[in-house]
C-alpha cells in the first residue's frame, strides 16, 4: 500500500503545477496543504466549502475563493517540491475529526471516525489485513477453495495469500473481474465513483473517467491480480457444480467441470463462496422467442460478433443495463425499440460520463493524502444518508406517491430533472415519469444521456406489454408488430436464487438452496448453520441499495472470514458454524428492518430486490458503520466449534 504521508517526488515545473491546480477538487487540495504545512489554521479562516452534495466535489466554493486557494497552494507545493517532497506526519485524532467536519460541512458523528480513518488508510497500512501467528505447517493442512474471482473472490485470494493459507480459486469465466468480465455491453460502466470503487489498500491514480467503463474496470482487477501474484492460484474456465460436506473427514468435496467438459472432485477444509448476486442472466419466457431468425442475446452475454450498425434493434428491458446501452448504440443503429415495463427514477449526475483530467491524476499521484481525502469526499454523501432517506413514515398520507416528506422532496427533485429535459407537450413525458415512490427501486445515475437518446427520431420507447415474438418482430398485446433484426435482452438476473445453479449440501444432507428457496439468509450475510466452514461474500442481505460500495462490504466480510480461518487453524478446531438462534434472530431482525424501508413498498410491483412473494432478502437494511463494527472482530461465542 502506498504511503499516503508522501506523494511520489516530482520535478513538475511551476507552470505545470499551476495548470494542474485548475483541475483539482479545491476542498480536497486544502486538506492536503494542511498535511504538507502542518498548519491547521489553513482551514480555520474564510476559505472553506459552502456545502456538500453527491458528486459535487468543489463544495460550492465561489470562483474567487477557488482562485485564492490555488494561489496559496502554488507557493506551498513549489516549496514542498523544492524540499524534496518530505514525508508528512500523522495528524491527531482531534484534528482529523475537524478536517472531516470541515470538508463535508457538517458534524461527522464520533462513531464513524474510526471506520473512516481505516477506510482512508491514513496510517499508510492496510488496516483490514489479518495478522496471522499460525505455523506454516498447520496452514498447509488447511486448504481453502474460493468460488468465483470477481472483486470479492480476488480479495479473498489476496488475504489468503497474505496469511499463507493454501487456496484455489475456481472461476467459470476466462478472466478475472466477475461482473466486469461478463458485462461488456456497449456503455457498461460503474455507478459508484471510481476513486471509492476500488480496494482501500489498492487505490488507483490512473482512472480516466470518474465512473469508469467496463474495459478499464476489468483491467484494474487484472492488474491487482498480477501485482499480488494471485493468478497461479486461479483455475479459469472451470465451474463449480456442487459442494458436499464430508462429515467423516471434516472436508468439503467440491465437484468442478473444466473447459473440456471433464469433471473432478477437489477437497478443501473450508469453502468461500464469492459468487455474485447478479451473474445468472434472466430471460423471460416469451412465446415464439425461439422462432426469431436474427441474433438474440442477453446484455451480460453480448455477442460482439454481431454488427448492429444500421440494424433494427429491439431492446427488451430498460433497467440499469438497458439505461446504459440505449444511449450508446442509438446513434449507430437504424432504429431502436426500447421495451420498458416500468419507468426508472434517475439521479442527476453531471460527472457520469466525465473524464478525469490530468491535473487530478497528478494530484492523486504527488500530493500527500489528496487521494485519501478525495475518497472520503465521495464516500461520505452516500454513507448511510440514503438509508435514513429510505425509511417509511407510515403516517404519510399518499403512500402511492411517496412514503415520507423527505421522499416527496426527492420525488420533486427527480421529477424536475426529468421534466427539464422534455417539452411539456411531448408524448414521451408521461412514459418516463415513474408511478411509484422515488428510490423505491434502484435509482440510476444520469447526465441527460437517457432522455436525449429516447428523444431521437430513430428511437421509440414502448411501454405496452409484450405478447409474443415472431420470426422478425416483437409483438405487443395491442397487436403491433415491431420489426427487429436483433433482440437484446436487458432483462436482469436471477438475483433471488442465490448460489444457483450450484448444489451445496451441508451437514446431514441439508441442501442449502432447497432450504433457502427464495428466502436466503446467513448470519451477518456470511455463515449458515449446518454448513461448517462455509463462508459467503456478497451473501444474503448484503447487497447495498443505500450507498457505500460492494468492495467496502467485501473487505469487511473477508476480514471476518480470515479471522474465522485463523481461529480454526491456530486453535486446532475442525469446524465452526453459527448458532441457530443467532442465525434466526439475525434474519428476523433484518426482515423487520427491511419492511420499514421504501424498497419493500407494496406500490413497487416489479423490482429485482423482491422475490416471487414480494419479499426482500438480498438487500442490506443496515448502516455501513454498524456492519463494519459487527464484522470487525469475530465473537467465538457466536459459533458452534468442534
Amino acid at each position: 500500500m502506498r504511503n499516503p504521508h508522501a506523494g511520489i517526488p516530482f520535478d513538475t515545473s511551476t507552470a505545470e503545477i499551476a495548470e494542474a491546480l485548475q483541475d483539482v477538487s479545491i476542498p480536497t487540495l486544502m486538506l492536503s496543504l494542511v498535511h504538507i504545512t502542518k498548519n491547521p489554521e489553513l482551514i480555520r479562516g474564510a476559505l472553506k466549502p459552502a456545502g456538500l452534495f453527491l458528486n459535487e466535489v468543489q463544495g460550492y466554493m465561489s470562483e474567487e475563493d477557488k482562485a485564492a486557494v490555488r494561489s496559496l497552494a502554488l507557493d506551498i507545493i513549489v516549496d514542498y517540491r523544492d524540499a524534496g517532497c518530505p514525508e508528512t506526519e500523522p495528524v491527531s485524532d482531534a484534528l482529523l475529526h475537524e478536517m472531516m467536519n470541515w470538508l463535508v460541512c457538517e458534524e461527522v458523528p464520533d462513531e464513524y471516525v474510526p471506520m473512516l480513518r481505516e477506510e482512508m488508510g491514513l496510517e499508510g497500512e492496510d488496516a483490514r489485513s489479518v495478522e496471522t501467528k499460525t505455523s506454516s505447517a498447520a496452514k498447509a493442512d488447511f486448504p481453502v477453495l474460493v468460488i468465483g474471482c470477481g472483486e470479492s473472490g480476488l480479495l479473498a485470494g489476496i488475504r489468503l495469500e497474505e496469511a499463507g493459507i493454501p487456496f484455489t480459486i475456481i472461476e467459470k469465466n476466462a478472466g478475472v473481474g466477475g461482473t466486469w468480465w461478463e458485462n461488456s455491453y456497449p456503455g457498461a460502466r460503474v455507478d459508484v465513483g471510481n476513486h471509492f470503487y476500488c480496494y482501500s489498500f489498492e487505490p488507483s491514480d490512473q482512472w480516466t473517467e470518474y465512473f469508469a467503463q467496463q474495459p478499464e474496470l476489468q483491467a484494474y482487477f487484472e492488474s491487482v491480480m498480477k501485482k499480488y501474484d494471485i493468478d497461479p492460484h486461479i483455475r479459469f474456465e472451470t465451474e463449480v457444480l456442487a459442494a458436499r460436506w464430508d462429515e467423516a473427514e471434516n472436508h468439503w468435496r467440491v465437484d468442478v467441470k473444466t473447459k473440456d467438459g471433464t469433471t473432478e472432485t477437489l477437497s478443501a477444509r473450508a469453502v468461500i463462496s464469492a459468487v455474485g448476486q447478479l451473474n445468472r442472466p434472466f430471460i423471460p419466457d416469451f412465446p415464439g422467442a425461439e422462432s426469431f431468425t436474427g441474433p438474440s442475446f442477453h446484455s451480460a452475454r453480448w455477442d460482439h460478433d454481431v454488427d448492429i450498425s444500421d440494424k433494427r434493434v429491439a431492446m427488451i428491458g430498460a433497467g440499469a443495463s438497458g439505461f446504459q446501452i440505449a444511449p450508446t448504440i442509438a446513434p449507430n443503429v437504424e432504429h431502436l425499440d426500447v421495451f420498458q415495463r416500468t419507468a426508472q427514477w434517475m439521479f442527476p449526475n453531471p460527472n457520469y460520463h466525465e473524464k478525469v483530467g490530468p491535473g487530478v491524476q497528478w494530484a492523486l499521484r504527488h500530493l500527500p493524502f489528496y487521494g485519501r481525502w478525495y475518497r472520503f469526499l465521495i464516500l461520505w454523501p452516500g454513507c448511510d444518508k440514503g438509508l435514513e432517506a429510505a425509511r417509511v413514515d407510515p403516517n404519510y398520507p399518499d403512500q402511492q406517491r411517496a412514503f415520507s416528506e423527505m421522499n416527496e422532496f426527492t420525488r420533486q427533485m427527480f421529477t424536475d430533472w426529468i421534466t427539464s429535459q422534455i417539452p411539456d407537450d411531448s408524448d414521451l413525458l408521461a412514459k418516463v415519469i415513474p408511478d411509484y415512490p422515488a428510490t423505491a427501486k434502484r435509482t440510476l445515475q444520469d447526465n441527460g444521456a437517457w432522455l436525449k437518446a429516447l428523444s431521437r427520431d430513430n428511437v421509440e420507447l414502448i411501454r405496452t406489454q409484450i405478447d409474443h415474438i415472431e420470426t422478425d418482430a416483437v409483438v405487443t398485446i395491442d397487436g403491433t408488430r415491431h420489426l427487429a433484426d436483433v433482440i437484446v435482452y436487458a432483462t436482469g438476473f436471477h438475483a433471488t436464487k442465490m448460489l444457483s445453479p450450484m448444489e451445496i449440501i451441508g451437514r446431514d444432507g441439508v441442501d442449502l438452496r432447497a432450504m433457502w428457496g427464495e428466502r436466503p439468509a446467513a448470519y451477518l450475510g456470511i455463515t449458515v448453520p449446518n454448513f461448517p466452514n462455509f463462508f459467503c461474500m456478497y451473501g444474503p442481505g448484503t447487497n447495498l441499495a443505500h450507498g457505500g460500495s460492494l468492495i467496502f462490504h467485501s473487505e469487511c466480510q473477508m476480514r471476518y472470514i480470515a479471522q474465522c480461518l485463523e481461529f480454526l487453524i491456530t486453535e486446532d478446531y475442525a469446524t465452526m458454524e453459527p448458532r441457530q438462534d443467532l442465525y434466526d434472530d439475525w434474519h428476523e431482525r433484518s426482515q423487520r428492518e427491511i419492511k420499514m424501508l421504501g424498497w419493500s413498498q407494496p406500490t413497487v410491483k416489479h423490482s429485482f430486490y423482491k422475490n416471487a412473494d414480494g419479499e426482500i432478502h438480498i438487500v442490506s437494511p443496515w448502516r455501513l458503520v454498524d456492519y463494519w463494527g459487527w464484522t470487525k472482530e469475530i465473537a467465538i461465542s457466536d459459533f458452534i466449534v468442534q
